[in-house]
């Protein structure tokens, strides 16, 4: 973990003053970059075998597959596939720490219903943590799972926040992105207004933009009406821009190029073996992609930005994620639905106000809890026993009740907000 980034945790009881519309400040970064995993991997498709043996030297530098992995039971069986695409911020700037993973999007790949989804998640989303080494009840932005416990803490943290099954993660270093970009021949955006950003101009409508520019693109917040979400919005354009181009036919030249550019930048937990059958069986899925995002509320605690999301939304999020996989939608219950309900009932908090001085308040994690009601040491949502994959069994066995399930009453719900 990265000691630099952590400040004192909040005491329980704390409160959380939201401010509606409030601008606050967030380390700017790119938060489109992970997707091109998934590009990379319909691009080859797009060659077949023949180009990737040709390229083969250049996708093994590209991807630091983990020998060790287990075949996918699901993308043995043609099953959907749920992956967590990760950007993270450790190979640019001049930073030689792990980082937090400023990009999350959690992509479903149907074959059957040849359709993808990419539904990102804000990284300073409000949520408890997950994973070794996690004091119980601890709360930060979505983000800082995985300074806590690499993407194996990003995993849990996401499939019990959103009640889905995780099948494998990968990452990409975010300074990349103007190089692939490049590697592409550039792409075509269409901005909704004329802006400035980073010394780049842009006019209103289509124009093409390079790697650079495609960073500045996707970057403005300030001078956006939507603030940041409309940033979202754009970087989802920009998402949807690069895959089009790197599977449009007249691209096949700059494959080896495309491939050199993100040389050393990724990383996977899945097999050589899950690869190969990603290019040959689900690239179809990719030329119907569809894209959403978590919304939330701007909050503020000691001058650091936070989104808390309604547990309606929460729910049609994981209703989104879980029928987009063939699963029945189930009930959300976890802390942060939890924290919502007992906001409304005993806080008097109405999520749908415009009032700005309303107070989000962290309950405790045990003594606050109404009869009846089981700590989320013991509740695991709904997964599916069948659908289990390896980490949440390995959390499962080594992380139980007896391990989380304190009920001493001097114990803090935590808020880290040093993320």
């Amino acid at each position: 973990m990265d000691k630099r980034n952590l400040r004192p945790f909040l005491k329980r009881n704390q409160r959380i003053y939201l401010g509606a519309g409030q601008q606050v400040k967030k380390h700017t970064t790119l938060k489109v970059v992970s997707v091109l995993l998934l590009m990379a991997f319909f691009v080859l498709g797009a060659y077949g075998f023949r180009l990737y043996s040709q390229a083969n030297n250049a996708f093994n530098n590209a991807y630091q597959v983990n020998k060790d992995a287990k075949p996918s039971k699901a993308i043995a069986q043609r099953k959907p596939v749920t992956l967590l695409l990760l950007g993270v911020d450790t190979g640019g700037e001049g930073r030689h720490d792990r980082g937090n993973s400023d990009t999350m999007i959690v992509a479903t790949i149907n074959p059957q219903t040849k359709k993808v989804l990419l539904m990102s998640l804000p990284r300073d989303t409000l949520a408890k943590m997950y994973g070794k080494n996690v004091p119980y009840h601890s709360i930060a932005k979505l983000n800082a799972a995985y300074n806590l416990n690499k993407s194996e803490g990003s995993i849990l943290t996401v499939e019990k926040l959103l009640n889905i099954n995780i099948d494998h993660y990968l990452t990409l270093d975010f300074h990349s992105l103007p190089k692939i970009v490049d590697a592409i021949g550039g792409i075509e955006v269409d901005s909704p207004f004329a802006f400035s950003c980073e010394g780049d101009h842009f006019k209103k409508g289509k124009q093409k933009v390079n790697g650079r520019q495609c960073l500045s693109y996707s970057r403005m917040r300030y001078d956006d009406p939507e603030g940041d979400y409309g940033r979202q919005k754009r970087q989802r354009q920009v998402i949807i821009a690069i895959v089009k181009k790197a599977l449009s036919l007249n691209n096949l030249p700059n494959a080896q190029k495309l491939m050199n550019s993100i040389s050393g930048s990724m990383s996977t937990d899945l097999a050589m073996g899950d690869i190969t059958a990603l290019i040959q069986y689900y690239r179809g899925a990719a030329k119907d992609m569809g894209s959403d995002y978590l919304h939330g509320h701007s909050v503020t605690i000691d001058g650091q930005a936070f989104e808390v999301a309604p547990t309606d939304e929460l729910q049609r999020v994981s209703d989104r994620l879980r029928t987009s996989v063939g699963k029945k939608k189930t009930k959300l219950n976890n802390t942060e639905t939890r924290l919502n309900r007992m906001n409304v009932e005993k806080n008097n908090f109405d999520f749908d106000s415009s009032d700005n001085q309303q107070q989000y308040i962290i309950y405790s994690a045990t003594n606050d809890l109404e009869v009846g009601q089981q700590s989320d040491a013991t509740t695991t949502n709904d997964f599916d026993a069948e659908d289990a994959n390896t980490y949440s069994q390995n959390y499962a066995n080594d992380y139980s009740a007896d391990t989380y399930g304190n009920t001493d009453s001097s114990t803090d719900a935590n808020v880290n907000n040093g993320y």
